[in-house]
This record gives C-alpha cells, structure tokens and sequence, in this order.
C-alpha cells in the first residue's frame, strides 16, 4: 500500500497542495483513511493538520454511499456491461459481512477501524447498506471506526513510518 499511496502523493502534490492531495487520496476507496494520514506522513504534513483533512476527507461519501448505493447498484445491473462487476462488488462486500451481520454496531465498528486490506469506510457502509443496517446506527459505528481508525494509523504513519522516513 505505501507505494500506491507514495505514486497518489507525489503524482497530486504537483497539481494541487499537499493537503489537498492528503484529502483526495483519503475519499479513494481502498486508500480512504489510511493512505491519506500514510500520505500526510510522507509529505511531511503535521499530524493535527492531516487529522482532521483524513477524516472530512474518508467521511464525505460515506453518506452517499449509506443512502444511494443499493439503488445505484440496482440501475447498474440493468446494464449488461456492469452487471458482473456489481455483482462481483456485492459478493465481495457480503463476504466480508459475517461479523457486521452478527455483531451489527460493535462488529461495524471494528471492520472499519482495524485497518487491514479490504475494510475501511468505504466497505463498511457498502456492507451496512446491502444489509440494511439502520442508517443513524451505521453512521455513527462508520464514525466511531474511523476515530479508531485514525489512532492507529497515526501511531503507525507518524510514529513507525514517520521515523524511518526521517
């Protein structure tokens, strides 16, 4: 991930601030949180300015993704050539979904704020969405494991990575 997110920082830190770029790379999926405080790291962003940049940043779509994402994919699939890849999106999310389906809140949070490959926000809210989950209670797991999510990724970005970069 740290070279995905290295290419993101150097290649949009030439058009836009590099706050800016930490913003964009935290509302890319699969990025979101992480690569974006991992980006602030390396471009040598102060951690109470990349912070709250990542979070507004990872946050934006997430209610987008909680209201409209189900009839989104429902158009989709009427349409031959995204058919498959919406379905391969949902299977994908619903395999990740046992823990959120038994656990709802606690198991949302944690999905989200562990961050590991293929959790995050992002899948987070495609899964609570597809699963129903109550938006207010979603909204606010997303929230709490983003908070989550962001301790530890600082510790990681500015504490491990922060001092070998240095």
């Amino acid at each position: 991930m740290e070279a995905i997110v290295q290419w993101f920082s150097n290649n949009l830190a030439q058009f836009i601030s590099p706050e800016g770029a930490v913003f964009v790379i935290s509302m890319i999926p699969i990025l979101e949180l992480r690569g974006g405080l991992l980006a602030a790291s390396l471009l040598q962003i102060p951690a109470a300015s990349a912070i709250p940049i990542c979070i507004i940043g990872n946050i934006i779509p997430i209610p987008f993704i909680l209201l409209f994402i189900r009839q989104i994919f429902k158009w989709m699939k009427k349409i031959k050539i995204f058919r498959g890849l919406i379905e391969k999106l949902e299977a994908r999310a619903m395999r990740k979904s046992d823990n959120i389906r038994r656990y709802e809140f606690l198991g949302l949070v944690l999905f989200v704020g562990i961050p590991l490959p293929g959790t995050g926000a992002w899948t987070g809210a495609l899964i609570a969405s597809l699963l129903e989950v109550d938006i207010k209670k979603s909204s606010l797991a997303i929230l709490l494991g983003l908070v989550m999510a962001t301790v530890i990724m600082y510790v990681v970005s500015y504490g491990i990575v922060g001092n070998v970069v240095a």
